[in-house]
C-alpha cells in the first residue's frame, strides 16, 4: 500500500521514575515528508527522537515502522540484531555533536565505507569510488579522505557525518540539532546542503531543533512540544505565521524581537 505511513508512533510514553519525559505523543510520517519537532529544553523533544529511534524503550505506546517487504513492524519488538541492522542501512541519525556519529580515529573515507560495507559491499576500489563522490556531495575536497575527522573543523565533521549516513541510501533519518554550535554562515550552508540532499533522495526526516528558522527552511510539518506534550501541530508554515497556542505564539515572538 504505497500511501502508508513509513513511522507511526501512537500513544509514546515515557516516564523517568515520577519524572514524565513524554506523554501520548502520536503520529505518522510518509516517506519524503519532514516533520520538525521543536520547544525548549526539557520540553521532552530529545526524549522522543529517542523513543522513535529505539535509543529508548517506551513505558507505553509503539513505535510501528514500514520495513522495505511491506511489512509493518513493532520496533520494539525487534531482536537486537534487526535493530542494529535498521540503524546500519535503512536509517540515518545525524548527531548534535559530530564524534558522536562518527569515528574519530579513522579516515574519512573509512567512515563512509562502512556503512557501504554495512550493506554488503566488499569491493574496496567500489566503496572508495563512492566515498569520493559522498565528500564531494558534501563539499568536502577529495585530498582530505584519508584525513581522520579530528583534523576537520566543527562544519567539516557535520558534513562528513551527512555523507556516512546517507551513502547507503536509507529511507529515515533522525536528525539532533544538526546545526546547533556552529557558526551562522557555517550553518547556512549546511542547511543548504541537507535541503538539497532531502529533496533529492525523498528522504523522511524527523529533526528535532530549539531554532524555528531550520524548522522552516527543511520541515513540511511541525510539532510543537512543551512539559512532555505536543500542544501544536501541523504545517510549518501554517503553524509559524498563524499559530493558535499561547506558547507557541511565545516562541515565534522571541524569534522575531531577537
Amino acid at each position: 500500500m504505497p500511501d502508508a505511513p513509513l513511522l507511526s508512533a501512537e500513544s509514546l510514553t515515557k516516564f523517568y521514575g515520577p519524572r514524565l519525559g513524554c506523554a501520548d505523543v502520536s503520529f505518522d510520517l510518509h516517506e519524503g515528508e519532514v516533520l520538525a519537532v521543536v520547544g525548549e529544553s526539557g520540553s521532552g523533544k530529545s526524549t522522543l527522537l529517542s523513543l522513535l529511534s529505539t535509543e529508548l524503550a517506551p513505558s507505553r505506546g509503539a513505535v510501528r515502522y514500514r520495513m522495505r517487504d511491506g511489512s509493518v513492524r513493532d520496533l520494539n519488538a525487534l531482536t537486537e540484531a534487526e535493530r542494529r541492522f535498521l540503524l546500519r542501512t535503512d536509517w540515518g541519525f545525524v548527531r548534535q555533536d559530530a564524534r558522536e556519529g562518527l569515528r574519530m580515529g579513522v579516515s574519512a573515507g573509512a567512515n563512509v565505507g562502512e556503512r557501504l560495507m554495512a550493506v554488503g559491499d566488499r569491493h574496496y576500489g567500489r566503496i572508495r569510488a563512492t566515498a569520493l563522490d559522498w565528500l564531494g556531495r558534501v563539499e568536502i575536497e577529495a585530498a582530505r579522505i584519508d584525513d581522520t575527522p579530528q583534523s576537520f573543523s566543527g562544519g567539516m565533521r557535520q558534513r562528513l557525518q551527512i555523507a556516512r549516513n546517507l551513502v547507503t541510501r536509507p529511507r529515515l533519518v533522525f536528525m539532533d540539532e544538526p546545526t546547533s554550535g556552529l557558526d551562522v554562515s557555517v550553518q547556512a550552508r549546511l542547511l543548504d546542503l541537507i535541503r538539497g540532499l532531502v529533496a533529492e533522495l525523498g528522504l523522511a526526516v524527523v529533526i528535532v531543533t530549539h531554532d524555528l528558522a531550520v524548522a522552516r527552511l527543511l520541515s513540511h510539518r511541525i510539532m510543537v512540544m512543551r512539559q512532555g506534550r505536543v500542544i501544536e501541530t501541523g504545517l510549518t508554515d501554517q503553524v509559524l505565521d498563524d499559530p493558535r497556542e499561547a506558547y507557541t505564539q511565545l516562541l515565534v515572538s522571541s524569534v522575531l524581537a531577537a
